[in-house]
């Protein structure tokens, strides 16, 4: 995808991207609404971000601190989110839009496009990457996918995540084997609770058995191949 130009990124002019409605409510959570958020340059977590920005992903601004940007959000052009980063960073770009989906708690969908602006010191050091989100899509409500027996069907990252809940992994270790932020595994495993109508990770383990997600006799657990999509 081609890149924009973009403003830089001063404090004046991003307080110029907080726009508000009649009565103070922050826009961003409909098409065409944009919203902003500061992450760190090395890991891309969320360092702060306003309530439009968070309520994208149903989270409020203070929920939001600390996510990986990766975990909320997809590349959906051809070109990587991760090497759009990489290349701001080395300073081989300044700026760049891409288009992307991302996913709320609830798991709905929508389509935005987001431009990263790093701002450096005179030295050349990044101290901070600035995201400017812009709504492009409705949100959509997740999708029923079921296999033939009547379970979900998960993406594959979701579907690593439970096999680890299955044979007992913490957060701290899912995310060091899986290279998620532990917000990022919190999400997820959060999402497939609703999805699977199951009150904590044990009652998620139980009901993904008694679905038939599972291979029999096998360990660690292992989501059968024609429950991922």
């Amino acid at each position: 995808m081609a890149t924009t130009s973009f403003p830089d990124a001063s404090p004046r002019k991003e307080n110029q991207t907080h726009h508000t409605a009649r009565g103070g409510a922050p826009l961003g959570a409909a098409p065409g609404g944009s919203c902003t958020a500061q992450v760190s340059p090395g890991d891309l977590l969320v360092i702060t971000a306003d309530p439009a920005f968070a309520r994208q992903f149903g989270l409020g601004a203070d929920e939001i601190r600390g996510h990986g940007l990766f975990d909320l959000l997809r590349s959906a052009g051809p070109a990587p989110l991760r090497e759009r980063f990489a290349a701001l960073r080395s300073g081989r770009s300044r700026h760049f839009t891409e288009s992307v989906t991302g996913r709320d708690r609830d798991g709905r969908t929508f389509t935005a496009e987001l431009t990263g602006t790093a701002t450096r010191r005179p030295s050349g050091e990044i101290t901070r990457v600035v995201v400017l989100l812009r709504r492009t899509g409705e949100a959509r409500r997740p999708e029923k996918a079921t296999a033939p027996g009547g379970a979900p069907v998960l993406s594959a990252l979701d579907a690593q995540v439970l096999e680890g809940v299955a044979s007992g992994e913490s957060t701290v270790q899912l995310a060091s084997r899986l290279y998620l932020s532990r917000q990022g595994i919190e999400y997820r495993v959060g999402q497939m609770l609703r999805r699977f109508d199951a009150p904590n990770r044990p009652a998620l383990v139980a009901r993904a058995h008694a679905l038939g997600m599972f291979a029999t006799g096998q360990w660690p657990p292992r989501v059968l191949p024609e429950r991922v999509k």
